[in-house]
């Protein structure tokens, strides 16, 4: 009787073992394989890296540009690789000196009262294509430019990048442009008009148009060339008050003063 339960006992001590070597091997192989996949991944994108060029055409950067991920356009900034400066990163020349005299007297000229506009909420503004006209005028067709130093971001309502002003190879300042869009075919739109609405932003720096945000400029501006009116809302007959220039037409429809 003793013998028997001698030899159950040596059985179940086998099998424990047996059980202990297999789990033993399934660990190794295992470890084995993650290895190995491991390795594989390594191999894969060393070769994928060394295989993409490192430059690309702008035609395939304005493809790129337009890629779609989880519901932005994101564009990426391209890294300068021929020496010049990156100014997507690069605050190269920033307050190094000021200009010449000639330059700051065409930057801070005092705005023509002619080229200011006010919106129908009251915001007075000076036309993008104003602000580009003074920078040629101060640096010359060529010698300022926009660089972006972000990503192009897309959400649901606003496209947004943020842009350096660079003139005469330069950093002047940096600015997020952003515009509001209805309608995703309107995307495209709405990225220009955001490039255009870092330039204003950028341009603050250089002095251009800085009567704009100054409180009592915007008052005496508004008391002697713009008029506050209600006007009627056609459709709906629901009345508003509206700004309007004094030498601007009266509102066309759907409003009539």
């Amino acid at each position: 009787m003793a013998s028997l339960g001698f030899r159950r006992l040596i059985a179940a001590s086998t099998r424990s073992a047996a059980a202990s070597r297999i789990q033993f091997l399934v660990s190794l192989l295992r470890e084995v394989f993650l290895n190995a996949s491991r390795a594989t991944v390594a191999r894969f994108n060393s070769t994928a890296t060394s295989a993409a060029p490192k430059s690309e055409t702008p035609q395939a950067a304005n493809n790129n540009n337009g890629a779609t991920n989880g519901g932005q356009v994101d564009s990426e900034v391209p890294e300068a690789t021929d020496g010049t400066t990156d100014w997507s990163k690069s605050y190269s020349g920033l307050s190094t000196s000021p200009f010449s005299k000639e330059i700051s007297d065409v930057l801070m000229a005092p705005i023509n009262p002619q080229d200011v506009e006010i919106k129908p909420d009251g915001l007075i503004y000076l036309p993008e294509i104003k602000y580009r006209r003074i920078l040629n005028r101060a640096f010359g067709p060529g010698g300022w430019g926009l660089a972006p130093r972000s990503e192009t971001n897309v959400g649901p309502k606003i496209v947004s990048r943020e842009y350096a002003l660079v003139c005469l190879g330069r950093l002047v300042s940096i600015a997020r442009g952003e515009q509001e869009y209805f309608d995703p075919s309107g995307i495209a739109t709405a990225t220009e008009a955001c490039k255009s609405n870092a330039l204003m932003r950028c341009s603050k720096d250089l002095g251009i148009a800085s009567e704009l945000w100054d409180p009592r400029f915007i008052r005496e501006f508004k008391e002697k060339y713009c008029v506050e009116l209600f006007v009627e809302h056609v459709p709906t007959k629901k009345k508003k008050k509206l700004w309007r220039r004094k030498d601007q037409p009266k509102f066309a429809y759907p409003y009539q003063e």
